[in-house]
């Protein structure tokens, strides 16, 4: 009688660029033996726009709208990078209550991304109610921000020296109204999702990354701080005026995807206590610093000459960037976002180098995959938090 053979090939299998969990465009190239991952390849690059390139040609306020493409999802973190590059480089001065209204909206910000992640993330591991849950609070979220920029995606709502426009009459009273709602909407997750026996199964002990490991590949945001390090850019850099708020930065030790789903709901928390704080002490007086307004404005060119009919009517005012090189990051929701940013003595940057958090923390799917399950692939890519607009570029 024959032993039944067993069969020792590898299947390789496609995951994505269509796949409903790959959040987007990414594909991955995995390497099965039986439900085992042998292997996993990331590819990149199917929502490429080259946004570096368009950065290069485009005063700062012209690439103001193309920013909110990168992050789709926390478009106000991509917008404030935007800015404080140059205000950094001019040493501009922002009116407080500018940067008060900034905190507020960075914050609101925050936790748009975060129920955006919260309710995909749930969808991949097999729970679809809180998918409908996080749509409700978020909806709220985008009614205030298009009160106030006009927008509910892509706001293009930040100006270099402050925002685009004060808050509206009765905004301020509506946004705490929100927090006192969302913070109930926060313990009715906690109460249908921290401690239900089947979500644990799926994530608690899945995706480990240690906190040596989380510092050597460079990750950032919750993906460090669930491993054990307590690191926030917003208590490191004290850029805005976080400083003057009372908030905790969030962390766990155990570096699973649990701790990482439980650093990003006791974030959302955070949030909520900032912009109380903020919208409860916003003072009074301009929301933008109309000096810089004057900055490198053409000469007034003779009447009815050449230039005057044919080049432009009136130009805008463009903010000449001195001769310097400079980073600049912010705590966004996936981690640290950057700049490296080179001007030349001109109205256009020389190198807009960004450093997206989403890419960075994507390099380390393939080392945590390993020797997982398959279904496991997607708890892992969930608990990352990825948005290919920002992986791509």
């Amino acid at each position: 009688m024959n032993a039944p053979a067993t069969r020792k090939d590898l299947m390789i299998v496609n995951m994505g660029p269509h796949h409903p969990s790959m959040h987007g465009v990414l594909r991955l190239i995995v390497t099965l033996d039986g439900e085992d991952v042998i292997d996993c390849e990331p590819i990149l690059g199917y929502l490429h726009r080259g946004m570096e390139k368009i950065a290069e040609n485009r005063t700062i306020v012209q690439y103001l709208p193309y920013v909110t493409r990168w992050d789709y999802l926390a478009t106000m973190f991509t917008e404030a990078i935007t800015v404080n590059g140059p205000e950094q480089l001019g040493n501009i001065q922002v009116p407080k209550r500018a940067s008060y209204i900034r905190v507020i909206m960075l914050e609101l910000s925050r936790i748009a991304s975060h129920l955006l992640w919260l309710g995909p993330f749930m969808a991949d591991i097999g729970a679809q109610t809180p998918f409908f849950y996080i749509f409700r609070e978020r909806e709220l979220i985008y009614d205030l921000f298009e009160a106030a920029t006009g927008m509910r995606m892509m706001h293009n709502y930040f100006r270099i020296g402050g925002v685009a426009a004060d808050l509206p009459h009765g905004w301020i009273d509506k946004c705490l109204d929100f927090c006192d709602y969302f913070l109930t909407g926060v313990v009715e997750y906690q109460k249908l999702i921290t401690r239900n026996p089947i979500f644990l199964e799926r994530v608690e002990g899945v995706g480990i990354v240690g906190g040596e490991e989380v510092i050597n590949w460079g990750l950032s945001g919750p993906m460090l701080r669930a491993s054990g390090i307590q690191w926030d850019l917003r208590k490191v850099d004290h850029y805005e005026c976080y400083e003057e708020f009372d908030w905790e930065v969030q962390w766990q030790k155990e570096g699973d995807s649990l701790a990482r789903y439980l650093v990003r709901i006791g974030e959302m928390v955070e949030s909520i206590k900032i912009i109380q704080q903020a919208l409860e002490g916003i003072p009074g007086g301009p929301y933008e610093n109309l000096e810089i307004r004057s900055f490198d404005r053409e000469k007034d060119p003779e009447w009815n000459d050449f230039e005057y009919r044919f080049i432009s009517k009136k130009p805008s005012p463009t903010f000449e960037l001195p001769k310097q090189e400079l980073y600049v990051r912010v705590e966004a929701p996936k981690g640290e976002l950057g700049i490296f940013l080179i001007g030349d003595q001109n109205g256009f940057p020389w190198r807009w180098k960004i450093r997206p958090p989403g890419f960075i923390n994507l390099q380390i799917l393939p080392q945590l995959v390993k020797r997982m399950k398959l279904a496991d692939i997607m708890t892992i890519l969930g608990s990352i938090d990825i948005i290919m607009g920002e992986v791509d570029r």
